[in-house]
């Protein structure tokens, strides 16, 4: 009997949320990836502390109906690792990036799909893996101007700051 060669999970797991259950045309909507790093690893600040270490990135390829209007990524937490003579500005546990989504004016109310990826590159107290990236996709909802759209995950866009 031949044992199947399992992969080990990722050390980093990743979903997109949005703010509210759909967009208006010419409005705004605000989207999170929230990404779980699996303890005992971290991952670099989008702005590392080091030239060489590889920052954190979310990339959106929104639908032609939207553009994306800004990128908001969490301030690290400053941690002290036997490998660096300074602390190293690293996400761990739970992150949340927040993303400002803007529907066109002439978007057409419908489903459009919004495909992402998370890039970072993993750590642990000794030793980093090769960067890699995990996808996020979310189905937009265009609807009418008058149509009314619910408030979601309030307490993911809490610990978000939005200019």
């Amino acid at each position: 009997m031949t044992a199947a060669a399992q992969s080990p999970p990722p050390v980093v797991e990743a979903k997109i949320v949005a703010a509210a259950s759909a967009v208006h045309p010419n409005a705004s909507l605000k989207l999170a990836v929230v990404a779980k790093v699996t303890p005992g690893y971290h991952i670099n600040d989008h702005k590392p502390t080091l030239d060489y270490l590889i920052p954190t990135e979310l990339t959106l390829a929104p639908p032609p109906q939207a553009t994306v209007e800004q990128v908001v990524y969490p301030k690290g937490e400053p941690k002290k690792f036997a490998f660096s003579d300074m602390p190293l500005s690293v996400y761990e546990g739970s992150v949340a990036i927040g993303a400002l989504l803007k529907a066109g004016r002439t978007a057409k109310p419908g489903v459009y799909a919004l495909q992402g990826k998370l890039t970072y590159q993993a750590c642990n107290d000794h030793a980093c893996l090769p960067p890699a990236s995990v996808p996020v996709t979310l189905t937009l909802k265009v609807v009418p101007r008058r149509a009314p759209v619910k408030r979601l995950n309030e307490d993911v866009f809490s610990r978000i700051q939005f200019e």
